[in-house]
């Protein structure tokens, strides 16, 4: 599994941080979510596609 950030769809929801928070993280200026693991491990990969489909801006791709 892959994961794309499109930082500038981004509106800084933090949904994501919400649903994997060993992925993802905000930036503390902005709330412009911070990919902490390009790569996360398989077992990670149910909350990844979780805090894909919750983000309101569809700024999160992944990639299997």
């Amino acid at each position: 599994m892959k994961i794309i950030i499109d930082e500038n769809k981004c509106v800084g929801a933090g949904q994501c941080v919400l649903a994997a928070d060993e992925v993802f993280d905000q930036r503390d200026e902005d709330g412009i979510v911070i990919l902490l693991n390009p790569s996360p491990p398989d077992d990670l990969s149910d909350r990844v596609e979780n805090a894909a489909l919750l983000c309101p801006a569809l700024a999160i791709e992944v990639v299997k």
